[in-house]
This record gives structure tokens, sequence and C-alpha cells, in this order.
């Protein structure tokens, strides 16, 4: 298992590679929901904190209220916030345990009229007919798919920002280091 793990690892930077060349099929998103002023970010288990990093990266940059959520307490609170204006984004591998769950989560966005942009591994094309966009990662091991699943997820807060005309490199009050008095 051990020597497993180590060649997933030392596979991660060719497959993040793989991940930034779909930038095109990011691009195309961002252009689409620019303009929304709110996101919900749902995963489950090593996931949740991907959800919540993608909501960050995109409050922090483009200025769009996103709140990252644990998809099993979807139910509690974010559902009534879904409609068409709101487009959720939800990390959805196969090799998560609850990809289920997940798929229904999907179908209860769709149900409330909500977008919904999916993040899946590259052979799994069973959400393509439900969501608007489906960002694809390479299969890895179950504790690495975060590091390829969070990048699509920056490159997409990027390039929101960036069409919105934000200052990417110096968001406005945030400072890019923490000072101690």
């Amino acid at each position: 298992e051990l020597s497993a793990n180590l060649g997933a690892m030392l596979a991660l930077p060719d497959q993040l590679r793989c991940v930034l060349e779909q930038k095109g099929t990011v691009y195309e998103m961002a252009k689409v929901f620019k303009y929304a002023s709110n996101f919900l970010f749902l995963g489950r288990g090593y996931h949740y904190p991907v959800a919540l990093e993608g909501a960050l990266k995109l409050k922090e940059i483009s200025y769009i209220h996103a709140e990252g959520y644990p998809a099993a307490e979807m139910k509690h609170g974010p559902i009534a916030l879904i409609d068409q204006f709101m487009p959720v984004v939800i990390i959805a591998p196969t090799s998560d345990p609850n990809y289920r769950k997940l798929v229904s989560n999907i179908e209860e966005v769709r149900a409330r009229g909500g977008s919904v942009i999916a993040i899946t591994e590259e052979d799994n094309h069973e959400l393509d007919a439900q969501c608007e966009y489906v960002m694809r990662v390479p299969s890895t091991a179950d504790f690495l798919m975060p590091l390829l699943c969070v990048a699509p997820l920056q490159l997409m807060a990027y390039y929101i920002a960036d069409m919105r005309q934000c200052n990417v490199d110096q968001p406005r009050n945030l400072a890019k280091s923490v000072t101690v008095e």
C-alpha cells in the first residue's frame, strides 16, 4: 500500500498539468457565471474542505458571496436559497463512498432550478446530462483527490474575478502577509 501511495503522489504533478489543460473549458464556464451574486459549494468527507476552499477563493478575489457547506447538510438551510440564479458546485468523485448521495444532491438542486457544476473523474460521464458543466480530474488515491479537485475551483475563481475586473493580485481588504504587533 505504501508503494502504491508513493506512486500516486509521484503522479500528481502530471495529473495537475492535465487538470490545468482544461483551462479553456473553465474559462468558458466562468463567462457564464461571472454575473452570479451567490455560489454554493458542496462536498462530503475529504471534499468538504475543498468546497470551503473553492468558496473562500471565489469570495476573496471576485467579491461574490460564496458558501462552502457539507453536502449532507444541504437540506438544513442552503436548499432554501437554491434557484436558477445560484450556481451550485458539487465535488462528486466516484471514489467518494457517498457518491450516490452526491448524485442525489445534484438531483435536488436541479429540481429547484439550480445550475450545477460538478467535479468528478475523467471517466465518469454519469453526471453529464444532469449538470451544466462537469470539470474532470484524473483518478488518484482517495486521500490525494482533494489536491486535484481544488485546482479547477481556483482557476474558476481566477477567471471570474478577472472577468469582473477585480485585481486578483491585490484583493481589497486582504493582506498578503500576517503581521503581529
